[in-house]
């Protein structure tokens, strides 16, 4: 859909001696032939093409501009409205890879020359909003979120289109707004924060690496030692997964330690009630174990502090949950059994838009055959080879679909759910929960490690809450259970986004 409008000498150089070669062919069926080919590689040159420093240099300046808007509406109807815009520190990203060319998340947004039309940047995401008008609630009230997008400081006016999946899951244009970086709502000053910074892992200059910030909540100025601990613990599980274990080199981790006013977090419907420093609370969207934070300005004011793409909000807390949003954040329990699980599913959520494997849940429910293809790069409704976004992964002798044994899997794990509603009803503390979890996790790993086909990559049905109808790339991973590493789709996924940030 979106393409870069640029080409490189080579590629010019390489287009006339194709396009020479064609006008020599005497065969009509051959030229038909190389004439495809011919098209192939064009739109492959078109689409494969960054641009330069000189490029960036002569749209952009090296800071970040944030615009804020509010997202308003309900299950039925959205709008948009401008708050402000405002300087947001260095720019951290590449300044070659600026299109987005993996068109992840249910929102996308470009930034665009006025006069003719080329897009200088682009980047998919998702919301809160994003999720929220699927909820009971936006059928029966309004809701009003704020929210943001970063992009390079742009020199002259652009403009800006945000767009959204339709039910064909193709991006249609749902907000435009023309920027003027001299408009009075323009603040060019840097925000200078407080917060001390720790150093966690600084591999090299911003514009080459994948920045994180760890960001605390529910951490006193007496806790901050603690949180430390907790930023080198969240480091230590990501990069002793696969693909971040080989590519720890191309990541910056810098963690910003927020004060909190109170220690802990707010947990509504275990009747334990607190004010965090960043808003974060559990219970988001009526989920017991779902923690968001809503106050959007306190968190990227926070993030600005240190040079940011990626932010982990670490939670100083015993209960399991956290959340995780493709391109807005992760939150996780540091505190908790199962912190390193935590860090790395919801981080997979928020870094490469990983979909959850996992459907034995009280949203559980079969697809129809018309049900269209989602966009993660590990979740599909395909079982043809060559239509399964990892197809080149799979053996050509591994059946497809690929059997596991799911009817005894279901049967186990709807038994846990059903003790796991119990445990929470009868308020039950977090040892007695953690016990339950650790029980699941032993018995799936020893099933899902001697299933039929465990240990290759095909196309296992039963995922994305779905028990039917769509299919996910191994027995297990990461997403799909409380295992400790990523299929072959997630691994795929995250080289792709790292990729897009460090080349």
């Amino acid at each position: 859909m979106f393409f870069s409008h640029s080409f490189s000498c080579s590629g010019l150089i390489l287009g006339i001696f194709l396009l020479n070669s064609f006008c020599n062919l005497k065969n009509k069926d051959m030229k038909v032939r190389f004439l495809s080919c011919l098209i192939a590689i064009g739109f492959a040159l078109i689409s494969c093409n960054g641009y330069s420093d000189a490029t960036f240099n002569k749209y952009f300046k090296d800071q970040t501009m944030r615009l804020d808007y509010y997202h308003t509406g309900n299950a039925s109807e959205e709008h948009f409205s401008l708050d402000r815009m405002v300087n947001d520190g260095i720019w951290a990203g590449s300044k070659t890879q600026l299109i987005d060319k993996l068109e992840l998340g249910k929102y996308f947004f470009e930034i665009m020359d006025p006069e003719t039309g080329k897009v200088l940047f682009s980047r998919g995401y998702c919301s809160i909003y994003g999720e929220w008008e699927t909820t009971p609630e936006a059928k029966k009230e309004w809701g009003v979120f704020h929210e943001s997008v970063r992009f390079p400081w742009p020199k002259e006016k652009v403009k800006l289109v945000i767009y959204k999946r339709n039910k064909e899951q193709e991006f249609e244009p749902v907000w435009k707004y023309s920027i003027d970086p001299d408009f009075r709502k323009v603040n060019k000053a840097e925000l200078n924060n407080p917060y001390e910074v720790y150093d966690v892992a600084v591999n090299g200059d911003p514009h080459k690496k994948v920045d994180i910030v760890l960001l605390s909540e529910g951490y006193t100025a007496d806790e901050m030692d603690e949180f430390r601990k907790d930023a080198d613990k969240f480091a230590e599980a990501l990069f002793s997964t696969e693909p971040f274990a080989s590519r720890k080199e191309d990541f910056n981790i810098r963690a910003v330690q927020v004060p909190a006013p109170n220690s802990g977090l707010n947990h509504p419907q275990q009747d334990i009630y607190n004010r965090a420093a960043l808003s974060v609370s559990y219970g988001a969207f009526g989920s017991q174990r779902y923690a968001l934070g809503y106050d959007n300005k306190k968190i990227r004011d926070a993030s600005s502090t240190v040079p940011y793409e990626f932010t982990a909000i670490l939670m100083n807390d015993s209960i399991y949950g956290g959340g995780g949003i493709y391109n807005l954040y992760i939150t996780a329990a540091a505190d908790n059994a199962f912190h390193d699980y935590l860090f790395v599913h919801e981080f997979g959520h928020h870094f490469a838009a990983l979909a959850d494997e996992y459907y034995t849940s009280a949203t559980a429910y079969e697809m129809g055959s018309d049900i269209i293809e989602p966009y993660e790069l590990n979740v599909t409704t395909y079982t043809d080879k060559d239509k399964i976004k990892w197809g080149e992964l799979i053996k050509e002798d591994t059946p497809l679909p690929t059997p596991w044994g799911q009817g005894k899997f279901d049967k186990h794990s709807n038994n846990v759910q059903k003790k796991r509603q119990e445990l929470r009803d009868a308020k039950a503390d977090e040892k007695t929960m953690e016990k339950l979890f650790k029980d699941q996790r032993k018995w799936e790993e020893k099933y899902l490690g001697n299933v039929e086909h465990a240990g290759e990559i095909g196309a296992y049905e039963g995922a994305m809450y779905h028990t039917k109808g769509i299919y996910r790339s191994e027995p297990n991973c990461i997403m799909f259970t409380r295992t400790d590493n990523f299929c072959a789709a997630c691994q795929r996924a995250i080289n792709m986004v790292i990729d897009q940030y460090t080349e």
